[in-house]
């Protein structure tokens, strides 16, 4: 089945244009406030960065396609904090919210510590050996053509136009936490992370030049030797 987010090398929904030039960095005040919000919550430390990109692929179909970007940021992060227990349907519906629990209240983020805590980001690179097993610079892998194999539908960051096809190792990260697993609190099993190069004209009939590569950073469980 496929998955409604997943629209990378779709055909059919027209060029990408852009409305102004410079574009400016929220384009209503709403937006940054979402934003901001995403962030706070963020940092009770009650769900990973991986577990609030899934709730945003879970939401339903109609609603991802006629949300715009921070519509499905806030309602990924409404889906969260119900399903975490922060807040209740009933205070979002009353707009009445209950104080908050006093573990929770002492993550609280400061307006002091946003800039520190944003330029920190969030690594993901760990020093853990992984499987065990990795593969070679220059190594050429097909790609699997499923995408979560544990749980049926859950996250990946596999995209489906390039299942099935075959790339060309041409940078090693080193082990970094697996997406798969780690928004679905299954822990970070951390796995080698691989630049691949694909050639534009086998992942697409009809490529722009037979020149053109495409690179996808790749998990190592995402491929499989020729």
């Amino acid at each position: 089945m496929s998955r409604v987010h997943d629209m990378g090398g779709r055909f059919g929904d027209g060029p990408v244009r852009r409305e102004a030039d410079p574009e400016p960095v929220f384009k209503e005040e709403w937006q940054a406030h979402a934003l901001a919000l995403t962030l706070a919550a963020g940092s009770l430390g009650r769900w990973s960065l991986d577990e609030s990109r899934h709730a945003r692929e879970c939401l339903e179909p109609r609603d991802y396609m006629r949300f715009s970007y921070y519509e499905k940021w806030l309602a990924g992060l409404t889906d969260l904090l119900v399903a975490k227990s922060i807040v209740t349907a009933e205070e979002l519906t009353s707009l009445s919210a209950q104080p908050a629990a006093p573990e929770l209240q002492q993550r609280r983020l400061p307006a002091a510590k946003v800039a520190a805590v944003l330029s920190s980001g969030g690594p993901t690179l760990r020093a853990e050996a992984g499987n065990g097993i990795a593969f070679e610079l220059g190594q050429k892998l097909r790609v699997r053509r499923r995408g979560n194999l544990a749980v049926a539908g859950g996250h990946s960051r596999l995209p489906a136009y390039v299942m099935g096809q075959v790339g060309t190792i041409i940078r090693l990260h080193g082990n970094h936490v697996f997406p798969d697993s780690n928004a679905h609190s299954a822990g970070e099993a951390p796995q080698p992370l691989y630049t691949l190069s694909f050639a534009a004209s086998d992942l697409w009939e009809d490529a722009e030049s037979d020149l053109d590569q495409v690179m996808l950073d790749l998990w190592h469980s995402y491929l499989e030797p020729l």
